[in-house]
């Protein structure tokens, strides 16, 4: 009996194998085929089957017979599916076209496009995603980006019989498909940029958001399998050298990653609201980050945009890991039609490990940081001149290794990243060692500890610290040979025809040098009658270099450039800024040179003279020796008094009245932050860098890049890509005040929690405004005033400062004052009453998304704000009183709503 049960299943297959044609004949209703494949079970041995049935009556319905329906049910139940089984999907003759050639799919709202694009004009296609809204070419998803097509006109996207997406060249080759298992039946581009197939009963068996390539949008959670790869060059969406994960065995922090061995940035530790190398993630803006499951393997990281007033308001948005290495924040701006960079890391380009190739230099300069050492060319112009530069430099012809070679001085340079044996030897010592070696190809000296580091091969990382006026200790020398004129005699014709070429060459410098003389002569006459009546002063750049010492001492650096210290020949200090990537030619600049020149009010910074040369932009302007505002907003470091704090505010106020409301042109500042309000030597406030946005630049794309680190000051708008008006300054000043009175920066750790000891972990970071806000809001100023001014403050004043502090950072910029109304304020000539709650930072207050800011005790500020910012009346010895840290009280959206008339009435009359 049981040998026939054994031989049953085998006499069945035999039968179904060898009567597999009467089984086609069964189908000729549906026109279609099946075919039985085979695979290769544990024990080698070949056994036909059908893998990833379906239910037989989906395929056999012309045939009426429940003994052939039975036999098919018999197949599968008496071979189920292994998991080890490499199985081979069930066919049909026909699949569903989705795309063929040039043609493309699109969202519902037009948001986003499938199709088959190009990047260079090259005959190589890729299947991807792009935004179909915007005129700018920007691509979000590749499938096939490792296989380009070559034959667009007979290539298609299909959805083959089993489900899957195909994509297929010349009808048949299939350069790339879907992993899914579940028999799909649809196809649906979503309105984020998802790509989803979908089953009969509606449900997603596969989707794009699980393959990300390079870009990162609202929607997609990233995983340890799911991992950013950077584009390999500017125009091509192959897999690069870079990528972002997320790393094991702790999944609690993503890094930046070269080549998949060499980690160069972290985000730090996830705090449970931001990680902690990432503050600006708890910013009250367009997104709301989430981390489920983080510290295990099953850890998911993405980010949702916060709901807007209405859609039309939504801005375009994504990250992107550029082929350069990278991470960037996009969003695009309607104004200017492109995208504006919001966010970078690393921010320092030199970072980027490998980003100039082997033996690149990287340089600091923004417009191209990186270059070849000399006597060296890049591996390709082409992709140089593109912005790729990982192909690296190469030595312009191989020359034969001589003792005889030179070493010519680079400079001081540093090798971030890269471990080099060091030895101490002198500078000639060193040197001769080298020229020992055929494989040494430089060597990095230090005079103050005679250490000699021999370099060899290709090295990457090579950074030029003398390019951005840094002091470095490490000085690269790099190996040339030496002339092969000190080697051969030239014979008398040679030597009389390179005397006569240079005799005629000399004679057409001179001839050039008068020229340039005389018409030097006569630009310095006409400027002679312009700047002098402005009291500008016109500098060379070699004046400048000896102001500054050679730019050795440097004061700040900032978004526009680089401040130095400098001393006149009349003993007079000066601050010097050497601007970077300036814009437009020196015609335009010294016209909007004499602009700002004009520009005089006792709480604006005065520039007293500039240079331009060349290249070279430098602006010259009085040195302010008490410093920038933000040298005395650290905890540990000196305080004001409520007296200068008070003088501070009203100045930066009148003075950014001057440029909004009385120059004959109105000029936004765009970077109002601590930084650039300076004091004098009475502490009186100046107000710099105005100006300068305009200076830079005909639009505001570089001057959202260059507020890159100060998201703190950064009115919503911004973001939302929308026209800049001064409201955006009436923001920035206002966050500005809450720091003022504070004496406290924006984003710092929170305040302690009653003395806890947090077992060493790393300090979460802690957006400040929305916390001292809803403290205002509710009457609290005291727990918001530094507690380092004890009682000596004025009551009435701080009151007035905090609720116009307020006031100037509402999200809707028409319900914000005008910086002449905010004086009048700040006079007390009008009255200021309780503002609304801003909604973005209310929602942080009131919301799970902001850390600690919660109504429960015990959590986070709440069991430690009293205890160290309020004062003895309000001070608490646990928890936090209802009053303070509560969730926004009704009484607040009752009596926020609207305005008072007088205050409406200053609003849109402005003075």
């Amino acid at each position: 009996m049981a040998t026939i049960n054994l031989l049953l299943p085998l006499t069945l297959l035999v039968i179904v194998i060898s009567n597999a044609s009467f089984f086609l004949g069964k189908v000729e209703a549906s026109k279609t085929q099946f075919r039985i494949n085979s695979v290769y079970t544990s024990n080698s041995s070949r056994i036909p089957i059908v893998s990833n049935f379906t239910p037989i009556s989906s395929f056999y319905y012309a045939n009426g017979s429940r003994k052939d329906l039975k036999i098919e049910h018999r197949l599968e139940s008496l071979l189920p599916l292994s998991t080890e089984n490499r199985s081979i999907d069930l066919y049909l003759d026909s699949s569903k076209v989705v795309i063929r050639g040039n043609s493309t799919i699109s969202s519902n709202s037009k948001t986003f496009e499938l199709g088959f694009f190009s990047t260079n004009g090259e005959p190589n296609w890729y299947l991807g995603i792009w935004y179909a809204s915007i005129s700018t070419p920007t691509y979000v998803w590749v499938a096939n980006r490792d296989k380009p097509i070559k034959n667009l006109t007979f290539s298609t996207l299909e959805i083959t019989v089993t489900g899957r997406l195909v994509v297929k060249e010349s009808g048949s080759t299939i350069v790339w498909q879907s992993t899914n298992t579940e028999i799909s039946k649809d196809l649906s581009l979503l309105e984020n940029g998802n790509l989803v197939l979908l089953t009969h009963d509606r449900k997603i068996s596969w989707q794009s958001f699980d393959y990300p390539t390079d870009t990162w949008l609202p929607g997609m959670n990233l995983t340890a399998e799911r991992v950013l790869t950077s584009w390999s060059s500017l125009l091509n969406p192959s897999r690069g050298l870079y990528s972002l994960r997320l790393i094991p065995p702790h999944y609690g922090e993503f890094v930046l990653v070269f080549n998949r061995t060499k980690t160069y940035w972290t985000t730090g530790n996830w705090t449970g609201e931001a990680f902690a190398n990432v503050p600006e993630m708890m910013m009250p803006y367009i997104y709301s980050f989430y981390f489920v499951d983080p510290y295990k393997p099953t850890a998911s990281f993405g980010f949702s945009e916060r709901p807007l007033p209405s859609e039309q308001d939504r801005p375009l948005t994504r990250f992107r890991l550029e082929h350069s290495g990278q991470l960037r924040q996009y969003t695009w701006s309607k104004q200017t039609a492109s995208w504006d960079m919001f966010w970078s890391q690393p921010d320092n380009p030199c970072r980027v490990f490998g980003l100039c190739g082997e033996l690149g230099l990287c340089t600091n300069n923004a417009n191209q940081p990186c270059e070849c050492l000399s006597g060296f060319s890049p591996v390709s112009e082409s992709n140089w001149q593109s912005g790729d530069y990982s192909n690296g430099c190469r030595r312009f012809k191989d020359v034969p290794c001589e003792n005889g070679d030179d070493f010519e001085q680079v400079g001081f340079v540093n090798l971030y990243g890269t471990q080099i044996q060091s030895f101490t030897k002198k500078w000639r010592d060193c040197s001769r060692l080298c020229l020992k070696s055929c494989s040494c190809i430089g060597f990095l000296y230090n005079e103050k500890t005679s250490s000699c580091s021999h370099l060899s091969g290709s090295p990457l990382n090579l950074q030029n610290l003398s390019s951005d006026g840094s002091v470095g200790t490490n000085v690269l020398y790099i190996r040339s040979q030496r002339g092969e004129s000190s080697k051969k005699h030239l014979n008398p014709v040679v030597l009389a025809t390179i005397i006569l070429g240079s005799l005629v060459v000399l004679g057409f410098v001179v001839l050039v040098g008068l020229f340039l003389m005389r018409r030097r002569q006569r630009k310095g006459a006409e400027e002679e009658g312009i700047f002098p009546v402005l009291n500008l002063k016109v500098f060379t750049y070699k004046e400048l270099h000896g102001v500054t010492r050679g730019f050795s001492e440097k004061l700040g650096h900032g978004g526009f450039g680089t401040v130095f210290r400098g001393e006149l020949s009349d003993f007079t200090i000066v601050a010097v800024k050497r601007l970077e990537r300036p814009g437009g030619g020196e015609k335009e600049f010294r016209a909007e040179v004499c602009t700002i020149g004009n520009i005089q009010h006792v709480n604006l910074v005065r520039l007293r003279g500039f240079c331009s040369e060349s290249t070279h932009r430098l602006l010259v302007y009085d040195y302010m020796p008490n410093g920038a505002l933000s040298s005395y907003l650290r905890r540990e470091g000196p305080r004001l008094s409520w007296d200068i704090r008070f003088r501070v505010a009203i100045g930066t106020a009148r003075g950014i009245a001057y440029l909004h409301e009385e120059c004959r042109d109105c000029i936004i500042h765009c970077d109002i932050k601590p930084e650039n309000i300076l004091l004098d030597r009475d502490y009186t406030a100046k107000v710099s860098d105005f100006g300068l946005a305009k200076l830079l630049c005909r639009d505001y794309s570089r001057v959202i890049a260059t507020m890159r680190g100060t998201w703190g000051y950064v009115a919503p708008e911004w973001i939302s890509g929308v026209e800049i008006t001064t409201k955006a300054d009436v923001y920035s000043y206002g966050m500005t005040l809450i720091e003022l009175i504070a004496g406290r920066r924006n984003v710092e750790p929170p305040p302690s929690a009653g003395g806890r000891d947090d077992g060493g972990e790393t300090p979460e970071k802690w957006f400040f405004p929305p916390w001292a806000a809803q403290l205002i809001i509710d009457g609290n100023v005291a727990a918001v005033i530094d507690n380092r001014l004890g009682n000596a403050y004025d009551i009435e004043q701080a009151r007035r400062v905090a609720l116009v502090a307020v006031w100037c950072i509402q999200d809707d910029e028409a319900m914000r004052p005008t910086m002449g109304m905010v004086v009048k304020m700040l006079e007390g000539v009008v009255e200021v009453t309780v503002p609304q709650a801003p909604k973005l930072l209310q929602a942080l207050v009131s919301g799970e998304s902001f850390h600690g800011v919660k109504g429960d005790s015990g959590n986070g500020v709440c069991s430690g704000a009293g205890s160290r910012f309020a004062d003895e009346n309000t001070r608490l010895s646990s928890g936090c009183s209802e009053a303070s840290l509560s969730s926004p009280s009704s009484q607040v959206n009752e009596n926020g709503n609207d305005l008072p008339k007088k205050l409406i009435v200053s609003f849109t009359d402005q003075d």
